[in-house]
């Protein structure tokens, strides 16, 4: 009944939906409840140490035979700066003082995890159907054993140019992630997220410029999206925010508090949290510090000062220092479980289309 059905037969799905990886806000349940819903369920990986990724696999495997799809970052962690951490600190001193904090309990290390040796392990020992990558693809001989293991490579793209050097490299399909989607950008060959072109733009003009299916990400909330995206030639759609208020989500509850009132201009592009722009909804220290601060550390490292702000705040039932990471058509989310909504999409999609 879809007009394009690359995506159901590639990663043998019946549904077009993709759940969106989002770090931070889902683990298994979110997963496996896709999945069993017949979209494709993904369990990102970039704050989970390997035995983590194992055992969250575990449970997705004893609750689902459906496919599902395991997410990585491919960043390279940076050499630490300290002069661009110690103005990061400077920056950060009046609200450490605010909270009575001791600068020296900022925890070390990047704080996420880039695709390495050990997780492409995981990779070949659980077998997801499908791996998906965010800021590019991993080195070739990692990227060789991905496929070795028999799952079908995706990843995001945020211009024509990424996707065509995606294509090149062996994806299977690929991610086109417009300017409204929440999270951080995909982008990887170059750093001006200024001109980075919203889905409505980008995605016809990637559909014309790869031969492998393209999926629609960005701004799709509904059913009015989906349609959208497949009348301008993606094959399948991926669906973020309008999961993280479901039931089967982890979304704390500062952050369900902001989605309730989300609107369609509260939303910006910031590197407060992790020294890479990614969207979410503006809260105090967005406001306050950001949303681009030029004090950041480069990505991940960012985190690590912002880390005990965040965990002080949230103790006391406050979000103001947490990522409300969301796209901008975050109001138009509901509450629904997500298996419930994402059957309902589909059929309300086909219907718009006149293909039910």
């Amino acid at each position: 009944m879809w007009p394009d059905t690359r995506i159901n037969a590639l990663f043998g799905i019946e549904l077009p939906i993709l759940q969106a990886p989002m770090a931070g806000s889902q683990g298994s349940e979110l997963a496996i409840a896709v999945s069993e819903a017949g979209g494709l369920g993904a369990l990102p990986c970039a704050l989970l140490s390997i035995d983590k990724i194992r055992a969250e696999m575990g449970i997705v495997r004893q609750r689902t035979s459906r496919p599902v799809n395991l997410n990585f970052f491919t960043h390279t962690n940076p050499e630490p700066d300290a002069v661009r951490e110690a103005a990061w600190r400077k920056r950060l001193a009046g609200y450490y003082a605010e909270f009575a904090l001791d600068a020296n309990d900022i925890p070390a290390g990047p704080g996420r995890n880039p695709f390495d040796d050990a997780a492409c392990e995981v990779v070949e020992d659980t077998k997801p159907e499908v791996v998906s990558f965010h800021f590019g693809l991993p080195d070739q001989k990692l990227l060789d054993r991905v496929k070795a293991a028999g799952a079908k490579v995706i990843a995001s793209a945020t211009t024509v140019a990424e996707a065509r050097w995606l294509e090149e490299q062996g994806c299977d399909a690929i991610i086109a992630q417009g300017a409204e989607a929440g999270g951080h950008r995909g982008i990887f060959l170059g750093d001006d997220i200024a001109s980075q072109p919203g889905t409505m733009a980008l995605l016809p003009q990637v559909v014309d410029a790869v031969s492998v299916p393209v999926i629609a990400a960005g701004g799709i909330a509904d059913h009015r999206g989906v349609a959208a995206a497949f009348m301008l030639g993606a094959s399948a759609v991926q669906i973020g925010t309008a999961y993280l208020q479901s039931p089967e989500a982890t979304t704390g509850p500062g952050h369900r508090a902001a989605l309730a009132e989300a609107r369609d201009d509260r939303t910006v592009l910031t590197n407060v949290f992790t020294g890479r722009p990614a969207r979410g909804l503006v809260n105090r220290i967005v406001r306050e510090a950001g949303p681009i601060s030029p004090d950041a550390p480069a990505f991940p490292l960012a985190t690590g000062a912002i880390a005990p702000l965040r965990k002080h705040a949230e103790a006391a039932g406050s979000a103001d220092f947490s990522p409300l990471w969301a796209g901008q058509a975050a109001a138009l989310g509901g509450t629904l479980p997500a298996g419930e909504f994402t059957q309902r999409v589909a059929a309300e999609a086909l219907k718009l289309m006149g293909r039910r």
